[in-house]
């Protein structure tokens, strides 16, 4: 009897130091909870980061939310960043550093009407452009097609400018603007920006160098266990949808089906490297492509040292093919 409860003492003990082991991590995306976050959410779901060690928060991003300055205040391990804004940190002296490369390719897209055949048609046409894109894509654009300051307006960040005017074209999330103008009874013809040469990642996970340093085990079994929530995903998003309405009511089945359905499209998640390199990966030649990119467009320095935004030493360790 007094065995028995020794072990029962014993196996009590054990796993109260088991839960007490997860290391925990706050993690921000960039934007309010979407399919396009939908592979950390199911890791979350299905018990993914915590077998991993992990216990893992997702703090919500938004259009008020700068998630480089919280990385850097430390109110966040790990944040949703992107190639440019890090190369430009970088610039700046700041200590932060990529570590994974979530998307394979920026999602973002010109969308214009059905009667645009090509690209190049678009010099034509009134396009509505974000501000964020003078610092991305719109220089690059500018220099490739050769738009122009004159027939670029703002984008305001609804479609209805574009479904009353047929002269009008804008910028656009591919998984996420073509949905609503398709409600609004057009079809339109998306662009991708990848596709004709437009060399960034997207929704990479970005740290403090310290953190990479200091903790390298928790940004492996992080980037491991993330690649396999959004291989889950992709095969069943159900887990991870439930999560993101919780977190974002305003999300429907719809929308987060049409999300899913572009990112397998266009090999958002699963595509160009990670085919063959496993998800999350990334590779020295695509950094000094953006770099090029930046330094034609004179959105950074020419002498800018480039290779200290990003590390490969993870991605080399984690193999999670699609």
């Amino acid at each position: 009897m007094k065995n028995h409860v020794r072990l029962s003492l014993a196996l009590l003990l054990c796993a109260a130091g088991a839960a007490q082991a997860l290391d925990k991590v706050v993690f921000l995306t960039n934007w309010f909870a979407e399919a396009e976050h939908g592979g950390y959410y199911q890791a979350i779901a299905e018990g993914i980061y915590e077998k991993y060690g992990l216990d893992v928060h997702i703090g919500m991003g938004g259009p008020q939310v700068n998630v480089y300055q919280l990385l850097l205040a430390e109110k966040a391990d790990f944040v949703m960043g992107y190639d440019n804004a890090t190369i430009s940190a970088v610039e700046q002296g700041l200590p932060v550093i990529t570590v994974a490369a979530n998307f394979q390719s920026e999602p973002v897209g010109l969308i214009a009407h059905p009667d645009v055949k090509k690209i190049e048609d678009l010099k034509t046409r009134t396009l509505l452009i974000g501000q964020a894109s003078e610092t991305t894509y719109w220089p690059w654009l500018k220099a490739k097609y050769g738009f122009t300051e004159a027939q670029k307006k703002p984008y305001a960040y609804s479609v209805q400018p574009f479904l009353v005017d047929k002269n009008i074209a804008q910028q656009g999330y591919i998984t996420s603007e073509p949905y609503a103008i398709e409600k609004g009874g057009v079809k339109p013809v998306i662009f991708h920006l990848a596709r004709y040469g437009y060399p960034p990642y997207a929704q990479t996970v970005v740290t403090l160098t310290k953190t990479a340093k200091n903790r390298p085990d928790v940004v492996k079994r992080f980037i491991e266990a993330s690649a396999l929530g959004w291989k889950s995903y992709l095969k069943n998003p159900a887990p991870g949808n439930a999560l993101i309405k919780k977190e974002n009511p305003q999300m429907d089945d719809e929308q987060l089906a049409f999300s899913v359905a572009k990112l397998k499209e266009y090999g958002i998640v699963e595509g160009g490297d990670a085919k063959t390199l496993g998800l999350f990966t990334m590779t020295n030649s695509r950094w000094k492509q953006t770099f090029e990119v930046m330094r034609d467009s004179k959105l950074v320095k020419p002498d800018v040292d480039y290779k200290k935004a990003y590390t490969l030493e993870f991605v080399k360790q984690v193999k999670v093919l699609p």
